[in-house]
């Protein structure tokens, strides 16, 4: 696989917190405050903001005038979100959640007008959905993991948010793999998969094993785990899973960048 330029590297990273920060902040629109604590959605919060300002710092000069504005939206969100979450009653917070959730839909939007203009032989649709589909695998299995944790000093909180959040894992992985294998399928009409000269098919097991196989077997055993109250082993599976998930997606990122395949 050709040597990623640095530039190259700087968006791929600002893709990939905007990802993350999208899923986070979309994952909380699953969520009921009755069945969560407020420091849980303080905390996403913040850690959305953490995300937005390295994504601002890797942008590059030539990025697109309305991300600077939608990161500068999302930013000032995600501040607002933090704040509201610790006010007695929490006013205005769905609406600054779904605000928050959009500007950042539309942050990835821009990111996926650069992708195509970079890639045009693939389908500004297929790369936004694409784009989506990452988020909210990402962000599924990052809050999952983060509210794994609240039940150790909530012992009796419900179990529907986690099986909620675990449920999104697994209908955005298998998103993921829909487009990632109408990627292959397309990719292979012109390559082949048993030429292990070609580094992009030494490549495909780990995107493939780990960024798909992982999250599905790994969130199938968090998800028993999880029935049985076992929530600490729950947590621990889930950290696994936030580890497959993160190096399945930064691969798949690597992977598109070098072979203009969605794989």
């Amino acid at each position: 696989m050709a040597r990623a330029s640095d530039s190259n590297l700087s968006s791929m990273l600002t893709t990939f917190c905007l990802r993350l920060a999208c899923g986070m902040i979309g994952s909380l629109l699953l969520l009921s405050q009755a069945e969560v604590n407020p420091r849980f959605y303080r905390t996403h919060y913040l850690i959305a903001g953490g995300l937005l300002a390295v994504a601002a710092m890797s942008a590059g000069s030539e990025t697109n005038a309305g991300l600077w504005w939608t990161l500068g939206a999302a930013a000032l969100l995600a501040c607002l979100g933090s704040i509201i979450w610790s006010i007695q009653g929490n006013p205005g917070s769905r609406i600054i959640g779904i605000a928050s959730a959009m500007s950042l839909v539309t942050a990835l939007g821009f990111t996926a007008t650069g992708t195509s203009k970079k890639l045009p032989a693939l389908d500004f649709t297929v790369i936004l959905l694409g784009e989506l589909s990452s988020a909210a695998l990402l962000g599924a299995a990052v809050t999952a993991m983060l509210l794994g944790h609240f039940y150790l000093i909530a012992p009796g909180m419900s179990l529907t948010p986690l099986m909620r959040l675990l449920t999104a894992l697994f209908v955005a992985t298998g998103l993921r793999m829909v487009l990632a294998g109408w990627g292959l399928w397309s990719w292979t009409a012109n390559h082949s998969l048993v030429n292990w000269e070609d580094e992009t098919v030494l490549w495909l097991p780990v995107r493939w094993g780990l960024g798909f196989g992982g999250p599905l077997v790994l969130g199938w055993m968090a998800r028993s785990a999880a029935k049985i109250r076992s929530t600490q082993s729950a947590t621990g599976i889930l950290y696994v899973v936030v580890v497959f998930s993160i190096l399945g997606e930064l691969t798949s990122q690597l992977l598109v960048a070098n072979t203009g395949s969605m794989l």
